[in-house]
């Protein structure tokens, strides 16, 4: 008997699997819910009001005080969010969450003038397909650059990753370069990351060897996934995101058991 495989890649799934096969597994395949994160909705506001900013204003009207009026708006649509409802913060900590929201947009002008950004297209959906695999990631900013070459941005509203974590945070931007390559016909020039929090900014110009370095990883990981789901062989990997994640209950790794899953799928569906 084998675990069906997902049906798509993208990069935040190709970074679960690397980190812990186990707990891709339970998110991906057999799809257990998952407790909302204060940092991941609080990163979906912030996107959101980027997202506004962007779509509605032209060049030359993207300033301060309109980024925190989308940022007013995308945080009305947010009420009624079921994960932010989840999240039943009490006035104390919503007040907080607004006021840490809004410290992450206004530092986003200090890492560049959004008014001399030409924007192509801003969360954007795009998918490949490499055979039985299935690529696919949304897109936070495609713009042209001075030179009108293609340019991917990535909002980071987290801490920057230290030097060691770095070239795994630029895989995701490398995957979706290679989907705009793919989908285009076009090689962005450059990648970059805007991390909010510091603010820092982290950009690297692309190379063919990058490219297909990213695709040779990916359709290796694939295959693992092949194999796992074929063999029904997902293993833990203890580490320091043990931490953070939700599946601890099924995990062998800190004693839990994986014949609490079928119960768990049932009452999740």
């Amino acid at each position: 008997m084998s675990l069906p495989l997902p049906s798509s890649l993208s990069p935040s799934k190709v970074s679960s699997f690397k980190d812990c096969a186990l707990a891709f597994r339970l998110s991906n395949i057999d799809k257990l819910p998952e407790a909302p994160s204060p940092w991941a909705v609080k990163g979906t506001l912030v996107h959101r009001a980027l997202q506004l900013l962007f779509w509605e204003e032209d060049q030359g009207r993207r300033t301060v005080a309109a980024g925190l009026a989308k940022l007013a708006r995308a945080w009305d649509e947010l009420a009624d969010d079921p994960e932010f409802v989840e999240l039943a913060l009490g006035d104390d900590d919503k007040a907080a969450f607004h006021d840490e929201a809004v410290a992450l947009v206004e530092r986003y002008f200090e890492l560049e003038d959004p008014n001399a950004v030409r924007v192509v297209g801003v969360e954007l959906l795009m998918s490949v397909q490499l055979g039985s695999l299935l690529l696919r990631g949304i897109i936070d900013r495609l713009e042209l650059d001075d030179d009108g070459e293609l340019v991917v941005t990535d909002y980071k509203t987290g801490r920057a990753p230290s030097d060691r974590y770095e070239r795994t945070r630029m895989a995701g931007v490398y995957f979706y370069a290679f989907l705009v390559e793919h989908v285009l016909g076009r090689r962005p020039a450059r990648v970059q990351l805007l991390h909010l929090q510091e603010p820092v900014a982290i950009s690297i110009a692309l190379s063919d060897q990058s490219i297909r370095a990213m695709e040779t990883r990916t359709r290796a990981i694939w295959t693992a996934v092949e194999r796992a789901c074929a063999t029904e062989d997902f293993r833990p990997r203890p580490g320091r995101l043990c931490d953070f994640c939700a599946y601890k209950a099924y995990c062998p790794a800190w004693g839990g058991s994986l014949e609490q899953l079928a119960p768990a799928t049932l009452l999740a569906g």
